[in-house]
């Protein structure tokens, strides 16, 4: 049962919160630990909120972004230069949660949600972690796989702004509106000519968490960037996810249609 709320100022005095009080966890948009705390499921005895540490804003430069983990979604689909993500944000929940649900937050979101997690791997993203003696820089891909240490806190997402049209998305879902992913697909794609220099894409609702689709990667660079290469590549994905049942679809449903959703993300079908 919850029994503290801890209100640090600076990223420091959070982590000596987080050291210092029992059974603590993070406290950012409070998206997904409002539920728990207001459902009486709540396995954690004291929250430490990130919304006074400074960890907002956005900054772009030279063709390089860099997001703080407690920028909400709604503020990102705000910035001219991030125009790209705005077909991906607007498939996350509703405008409400997007105003609160911030970046670093989505990152620890269980599958099939954490919509722009996929996104940050397929950009090839990084995440600061700060920890309790030092700070490191590694791919979103490994937070997201891994999540982070006792006391760390991503503190900012840093980003290569793609080619215009090399980010490719797409989101199968139930229904149109904040409904959980069936399959989410994000890519980017460079192309010398018709041909695939590289490729990174990455699939959201297919596993425990997202993950990289090497194997398609694999099969399309160097490849034509045509319908039947796109399509021969996009069957390899089955090599890459590890599906399971929930509510929104079977696994077995899921395996079915991956191959045809990351088609239609890369042709923009």
């Amino acid at each position: 049962m919850l029994q503290t709320v801890a209100m640090p100022g600076s990223v420091p005095e959070a982590q000596r919160f987080l050291s210092s009080l029992e059974g603590a966890i993070i406290l950012a948009g409070g998206t997904v630990v409002m539920p728990v705390l207001n459902y009486g499921t709540d396995a954690f005895t004291s929250l430490v909120s990130l919304r006074k540490v400074g960890l907002s804003g956005i900054s772009v430069e030279t063709g390089k972004t860099t997001i703080g983990a407690a920028t909400t979604l709604a503020e990102l689909e705000d910035e001219k230069a991030l125009a790209f993500l705005r077909p991906a944000l607007d498939t996350i929940a509703s405008p409400t949660i997007r105003n609160m649900a911030t970046v670093g937050g989505n990152l620890f979101v269980k599958q099939p949600y954490g919509d722009l997690a996929v996104c940050l791997i397929a950009l090839g993203a990084t995440a600061t972690i700060a920890g309790p003696g030092a700070e490191r820089i590694e791919p979103v891909e490994q937070t997201v796989s891994s999540g982070v240490k006792a006391g760390e806190i991503v503190t900012q997402i840093s980003l290569t702004l793609p080619a215009k049209d090399a980010f490719k998305f797409t989101k199968a879902t139930r229904k149109a509106f904040n409904s959980a992913a069936i399959v989410t697909v994000a890519a980017v794609v460079v192309l010398e000519g018709r041909v695939v220099s590289s490729a990174r894409i990455a699939l959201g609702g297919v596993a425990k968490t997202p993950v990289r689709a090497t194997s398609v990667e694999k099969a399309l660079t160097g490849k034509p960037f045509d319908h039947a290469h796109v399509e021969a590549a996009a069957k390899e994905a089955l090599k890459d996810i590890d599906p399971a049942d929930d509510a929104y679809a079977s696994a077995w449903y899921r395996a079915r249609v991956t191959p045809v959703h990351v088609r239609r993300a890369l042709l923009g079908e």
